[in-house]
């Protein structure tokens, strides 16, 4: 009799430890399906893009305008906080880089402003 009571109780823990395991697996993977789905950009270092030819440039600024396209095209809605957070600094990123690809224009206003302030203060 105690022999089966023990049967009895570890296949209770299987049917219940197994779909809980089933489950938890199976939600980890698709959350992994949908950042996998959108991949980030692989961005070069700062001495790499200083390197690089003007081609190799422009190459690189497309890519990170087709991934812009790519994540304004996304549906935002399914996607979860930690995604949209994932996305919001990938963004940010892509900002950076492309601010040291292409360099930091100054405006004309900016311009008349510095050289305003650089006479009174000389």
């Amino acid at each position: 009799m105690d022999i089966l009571k023990t049967t009895i109780m570890k296949t209770r823990k299987i049917f219940f430890y197994l779909p809980a395991f089933l489950l938890l697996f199976s939600l980890r993977g698709l959350s992994e399906g949908v950042t996998a789905k959108s991949s980030a950009l692989d961005l070069p270092s700062k001495e790499a893009i200083a390197n690089m030819s003007e081609a190799q440039k422009e190459a690189l600024i497309q890519q990170m305008k087709e991934r812009v396209e790519e994540i304004r095209a996304m549906d935002k809605s399914q996607l979860t906080k930690e995604e949209k957070k994932q996305l919001r600094t990938e963004l940010k990123a892509m900002k950076k880089e492309s601010r040291a690809v292409t360099g930091v224009y100054i405006s004309v206003g900016a311009l008349i402003i510095i050289i305003l302030l650089l006479i009174l203060i000389l």
